[in-house]
């Protein structure tokens, strides 16, 4: 049973900004609803107010630029999948968008909603990690900038002040020679991530050698994460089968998963330990290709 809440629905980003700062901790933001709404339903969260950005189209575009693209976080997932300039540049957010939920949620769902949930087997927030871009997040006192790997916290818990709402997403143009992927491995086809991984490898310049890597999993942990000890195993050298079969156990211990419904804690231990040398071994592939 939802509880009675007073419906807000502000016409601009500025109105919007003083809702949040003058109720506070006794609203809500909702841009789509899918996740919040079965939250409500369940009585874990009961907002005196509910403030609906859905409507902010100031907040929604893709805009490419010389230094990478800039995503609105209203902008719907279905915009994201087949955006011309996302599949150019980043395929590997269009093809992870194609893996997420339905086609019915995915035209209504947002960006920004999906990422505030921070739910850690979403699956945006793994690929924005991996391809290091930062969240712009507004408040009445002004804008701040906030690694994507920082902007979660814990289990549904993101770095968001109290009055303050995700505006946008940078992703920074991909350096020469980069191949980026993702997977999810579930049972039920655009269900949640068991387990998830996304893999960004930077070759140097004809050598062959790893200059740059990005590792980041996905409901292995209360947040998606950095593989920060699997990455050091291959950093800085030319990647054979041996170094992928250290990283994914260095990954595997990494990891944080819990024991659930969905699997058990060995069980998505042992899925971290083969998907993070299947998908640098992937991820290598393409950065030869670039």
């Amino acid at each position: 049973m939802i509880k009675d809440f007073e419906y807000l629905a502000p016409r601009t980003l500025k109105e919007a900004l003083a809702l949040l700062d003058k109720y506070g901790d006794d609203c809500k933001v909702i841009c789509g609803g899918q996740s919040l709404l079965i939250l409500m339903r369940q009585g874990l969260v009961a907002p005196k107010y509910m403030v609906d950005i859905k409507g902010l189209s100031e907040l929604s575009y893709i805009k490419d630029g010389r230094d990478g693209v800039k995503i609105g976080a209203t902008t719907t997932h279905r915009t994201i999948e087949k955006s011309p300039v996302i599949k150019k540049k980043y395929p590997v957010l269009a093809e992870m968008e194609s893996r997420l939920a339905s086609i019915q949620t995915r035209n209504w769902g947002t960006i920004g909603g999906n990422i505030c949930h921070g739910d850690p087997a979403g699956d945006p927030a793994v690929v924005f990690i991996a391809l290091n871009a930062t969240l712009t997040v507004a408040g009445a006192k002004g804008t701040r900038s906030i690694p994507a790997e920082d902007f979660t916290l814990d289990y549904f818990e993101v770095a968001l002040e109290p009055g303050e709402l995700l505006t946008e997403i940078q992703l920074p143009a991909p350096p020469p020679r980069t191949g980026t992927v993702y997977t999810k491995f579930n049972i039920i086809e655009s269900d949640l991530a068991t387990v998830s991984v996304a893999a960004s490898v930077t070759l140097g310049s004809g050598d062959g050698v790893c200059q740059d890597i990005r590792l980041a999993l996905g409901a292995a942990a209360p947040a998606a994460i950095r593989a920060k000890k699997a990455e050091a195993v291959l950093k800085g050298k030319k990647i054979t089968d041996a170094l992928l079969e250290r990283a994914g156990q260095a990954a595997a211990k990494e990891a944080e998963p819990i024991s659930d419904i969905q699997a058990s804690e060995e069980y998505r231990r042992e899925l971290v330990k083969v998907l993070v040398p299947r998908m640098t071994r992937e991820a290598l592939a393409r950065a030869r290709k670039a």
